[in-house]
């Protein structure tokens, strides 16, 4: 308590960083046609070719702030009770991970990984969402929950076929793509036997998964009407 992780020093830019900052805007005025991803191409370009004297200068202005930071670190630990320091750890903790899951998500996106199947329930929404009642997101989603709630077996079996079907779409499609990134030497991101649905089980697998996008979508109205 009392204390952020916002009030931890930052670390100080490397030598490129630095010049890439302070020469950003001139680049800019000279290549206004230019996209942020070929201006920065240009000053990587501009910082290899900068003579050793003028890159020295860059580096020297790191290795000041360097020893600037690491007095302003050692004062802010100094600072910390054993609770506070073990709470912003914690907290750094939880933020890498967030990151690197991102990151990871990022990555599937970038190599093409396929979408998960939808569940009936999603499809229903899917479908029926524009149409449905309500004055906000929110009101639409409980309309159309508990529309669901209500659908007979025989009213919900298209979209539960609907959703089989988006099954068989997924394990043909996730077959093709985990031999693509066994060809790339990916093979970290192959499931494991034990994550591959098995064919007898495929009716209770979609049943379970049903039910528990109707909990997931309950719990969500349930937290945004609190």
């Amino acid at each position: 308590r009392g204390i952020s992780s916002d009030e931890r020093p930052k670390r100080p830019m490397a030598a490129y960083f630095r010049f890439l900052k302070e020469n950003r805007s001139v680049f800019r005025q000279k290549n206004p046609e230019m996209s942020s991803m070929e201006l920065v191409k240009k000053i990587a370009d501009a910082w290899k070719e900068l003579p050793v004297s003028q890159k020295q200068a860059y580096e020297e202005a790191r290795k000041t702030d360097w020893q600037r930071y690491k007095e302003q670190l050692a004062a802010y630990k100094a600072q910390l009770t054993p609770a506070q320091a073990a709470a912003l750890k914690e907290e750094r903790r939880k933020r890498l991970a967030k990151r690197r899951s991102f990151k990871a998500k990022r990555e599937l996106t970038v190599l093409g990984k396929p979408k998960r199947p939808r569940s009936g329930f999603n499809i229903f929404v899917s479908e029926n969402f524009q149409e449905s009642e309500g004055i906000s997101p929110v009101a639409k989603l409980k309309q159309l929950f508990d529309t669901w709630r209500k659908l007979s077996s025989t009213q919900k079996q298209p979209y539960l076929q609907l959703a089989e079907d988006d099954k068989v779409r997924y394990e043909n499609e996730m077959k093709s793509w985990e031999e693509k990134m066994v060809e790339l030497g990916r093979e970290d991101l192959i499931r494991s036997r034990k994550q591959r649905p098995k064919k007898e089980n495929a009716n209770k697998t979609e049943t379970a998964k049903a039910s528990s996008h109707e909990n997931k979508a309950k719990l969500k109205l349930k937290r945004s009407e609190e």
